[in-house]
């Protein structure tokens, strides 16, 4: 049982290495297989206050979405030859693929919740410094990593929401 816990934590490791060096390390090279984390979600992120579209298209009309549910089903396959000797860590591995998927999806369609429920995440995409707070679905190793940087609920949130309200309104 012992596989369980060990298999949530080294699931938030890998989000959290594959976030900051792949994602966002590979991802900034225009040619990269990841270039569509940095070039596409995270601008159509900033732009639209966290909402992205791409998640109501199906998977083959979203390229990003498509290679961000390619990516995670790899790693589940990759995992496999292991279950016959730690099923709950693999277990607990495939859930946190599968809770990444559907959690990442959702607070980029419903922004009002993943202000409440993901705040970590929001903070990636819209505080000041979006190479921070790396994990999406738990921050466990943004704080182990010293990388959690809170942005919403700080006075320059608040100034930066009215500004945002202020121009919608305009």
């Amino acid at each position: 049982m012992i596989g369980i816990p060990a298999g949530l934590l080294a699931s938030n490791a890998f989000e959290w290495a594959m976030h900051k060096h792949v994602l966002h390390g590979r991802g900034r090279d225009r040619s990269s297989f990841w270039a569509f984390h940095w070039h596409e979600h995270h601008k159509k992120s900033r732009k639209n206050g966290h909402y992205d579209d791409d998640y109501t298209k199906p998977l083959g009309e979203a390229k990003g979405m498509l290679r961000e549910a390619v990516a995670l089903a790899a790693g589940a396959v990759a995992l496999a030859p292991l279950a016959p000797v730690a099923p709950f860590f693999v277990g607990a591995c495939w859930y946190s693929t599968y809770n990444y998927y559907r959690t990442h999806k959702r607070a980029h369609l419903d922004p009002d919740w993943a202000r409440r429920r993901l705040p970590w995440h929001y903070d990636h995409h819209m505080g000041p410094d979006q190479n921070a707070n790396w994990c999406v679905t738990r921050p466990w190793f943004d704080y182990v990593m010293g990388t959690r940087k809170p942005y919403l609920g700080t006075a320059r949130a608040v100034r930066d929401l009215a500004r945002q309200a202020k121009r919608e309104t305009d």
